[in-house]
């Protein structure tokens, strides 16, 4: 038996269950015991509708932890292995596989939206029914057990707690800004929204070499963490247009390069307006399903020549950039510990959803040995 939160409906508060009864893994999979799980934006979203999925579902797609035991076939890990958990599992055999784009593997998008594992079924059990996993994962849980290719083997002397961050939050920011966008060394960047991901953002805004880094967001808080991760210079979306702000520190010429990270029609639009011509607007954030673009074609793309693109996963290679981001970090030059705000219990999720809501966290992170 294992505890999990599970939600059981749009809307509610997640449920701590302590009747989670996991299955062993099958061929091609891995059972985990989680060390640590990050509370992430999009384990709220999926919580409040935005992003749908079908209940009731074990959340929780970030994370790190020890292999227990593995399926007919693993060769990539071995018991006692410690993993950061990818949620976007790359069969590596797809046509997107193929063409080294496993972020929009076809199994996994697959996985994802049927709420199980790459054959569709899942490996939680509850009070006699099937649990679903959230991004073939289901990180909220105290063991998991997912795909081989979703668990990428990390150092043992690395802390499980700050690990837990690369699987999502670090590895979609910094891939936004090193493997979505084109930014040229001196470039001039905009990221809207300091969250989780945004900081990330911005860490890669400067590894890829960004001369400007603007950080445009409405708490003042997020926009001081902002400038300790590598903003140059700050805009209070709150006290005015931040359009205008942006131009002002541009020469009204624009960004070379601007983030959306926020998945607001309204914040999409400026990301857009704020991007200069001939440059990238890059969409990180999770938008609701029914949400538009709106800008207009001729004056807002095509004489413009400027670019509109979306970023998912961070464009990542998880078997290549995890470990690429571990050493990084041993080189002092990627931040992990300043990217977590709080360490709880499981039994504090529902509190840690709370806090993202009001904005007061960056990554509350869940260690399950509370």
């Amino acid at each position: 038996m294992a505890r999990a939160a599970v939600l059981t409906a749009t809307g509610r508060p997640l449920e701590i269950r302590d009747d989670v009864e996991v299955e062993a893994p099958r061929a091609g999979e891995v059972k985990v015991r989680m060390a640590a799980a990050g509370v992430c934006h999009t384990d709220l979203s999926m919580s409040d509708g935005t992003v749908m999925a079908p209940t009731p579902i074990v959340l929780g797609h970030e994370g790190a932890g020890v292999v227990e035991e593995v399926g007919e076939g693993v060769t990539r890990v071995q018991p006692g292995d410690h993993v950061v958990i990818s949620w976007v599992p790359q069969c590596g055999e797809c046509f997107f596989c193929r063409r080294r784009q496993g972020h929009l593997c076809e199994r996994a998008s697959a996985a994802i939206a049927s709420g199980g594992l790459l054959d569709g079924t899942t490996r939680f059990t509850s009070r006699g029914a099937p649990l679903h996993q959230m991004s073939a994962a289901g990180t909220f849980s105290e063991v998991t057990v997912l795909p081989e290719s979703g668990a990428v083997k990390v150092d043992d002397d690395l802390d499980l707690g700050l690990a837990a961050l690369l699987g999502c939050g670090v590895l979609t920011g910094v891939g936004a800004a090193t493997r979505t966008a084109r930014i040229a060394p001196g470039d001039t960047v905009a990221v809207l929204g300091c969250g989780g991901v945004g900081l990330n953002v911005i860490q890669g805004a400067r590894l890829a070499g960004a001369g400007q880094i603007v950080a445009v967001d409405a708490n003042p808080a997020k926009l001081e963490t902002a400038e300790r991760f590598g903003a140059t210079a700050t805009v209070d979306a709150s006290a005015g247009d931040a359009v205008s702000a942006v131009m002002r520190l541009t020469g009204q010429r624009g960004a070379d390069v601007a983030f959306e990270v926020i998945g607001l029609p309204q914040t999409i639009d400026q990301a857009v307006a704020m991007t200069r011509r001939g440059g990238q607007a890059v969409l990180v954030g999770i938008a609701r399903m029914d949400t538009m673009l709106t800008v207009p074609a001729f004056l807002g793309v095509v004489l413009a020549a400027k670019t509109i693109t979306g970023s998912w996963y961070g464009s990542s290679n998880v078997v290549e950039d995890v470990p690429a981001l571990v050493d990084l970090y041993r080189k002092g030059q990627l931040e992990l510990s300043g990217l977590v705000s709080r360490t709880i219990a499981l039994d504090d999720v529902n509190a840690a959803f709370d806090a993202l809501r009001a904005g007061e966290v960056t990554r509350s992170v869940i260690r399950f040995d509370r």
